[in-house]
């Protein structure tokens, strides 16, 4: 059995999927989350072999936590499932070291098969991810430039379209509110982007910003 943990934001969805494994005998679902930082943490906690994890994620998202988690378990296995199926987010994702990538509009047949393949070793990409790639390779321009802002850059950028106040994202990152002006103001200056509004709209198109569920 393949240990295994989930990490996607949407209730419903990450419920269908524990019940869906929970029947399969392949797999041994050891943890589940809804956010990137928990998640980060979750996964360094359990060293699962398998990951199935969404790129929109809220507090860290799916890119920079896969960075991470790339960096700390090498032999980890992640299908991105996700409803994400931009250019950049798959170049990125890719990049970042997931082995295969499934858009969840895909259905669940394709989610089994893209689980079943990375688990031996493969890789698998859902029919609009592989056009998506088809695509890519015909027009290298289609997948945006490549990343020049830090990862802390790129988790300032989150938060602040997330809506958090200077104050809050300095208490949760654990840095000075100067410094997180110097950060906001440098990656301002790299994007050219001079409000907030702008920022959000960059952050949703980059696939930093994850739904937000409502109680």
């Amino acid at each position: 059995m393949h240990r295994l943990v989930i990490i996607e934001d949407q209730t419903a969805i990450r419920e269908m999927l524990v019940e869906i494994l929970a029947n399969d005998k392949s797999y041994q679902l050891v943890g589940q989350c809804g956010d990137g930082q928990t998640g980060l943490q979750l996964c360094l906690d359990l060293k699962p072999e398998l990951l199935v994890l969404d790129a929109k994620l809220p507090g860290l998202n799916g890119v920079d936590l896969l960075r991470r988690l790339t960096k700390r378990l090498p032999g980890l296995r992640v299908l991105v499932f996700s409803g994400q199926d931009n250019a950049v987010v798959v170049r990125e994702m890719l990049e970042a070291g997931a082995s295969g990538f499934v858009e969840k509009t895909a259905g669940i047949q394709e989610f089994r098969k893209g689980l079943a393949t990375i688990a031996l070793g493969g890789t698998y990409f859902g029919p609009a991810i592989a056009s998506v790639l088809r695509n890519v390779v015909a027009h290298p321009e289609s997948a945006g430039s490549p990343d020049f802002l830090t990862e802390r850059e790129r988790e300032i950028l989150q938060l602040v379209a997330e809506g958090h106040s200077t104050k809050a994202i300095a208490t949760k990152l654990g840095i000075s509110a100067k410094t997180v002006d110097n950060h906001r103001t440098n990656l301002m200056r790299k994007l050219n982007i001079h409000d907030v509004a702008s920022l959000t709209r960059h952050a949703l198109e980059s696939g930093l910003l994850g739904n937000k569920e409502h109680t």
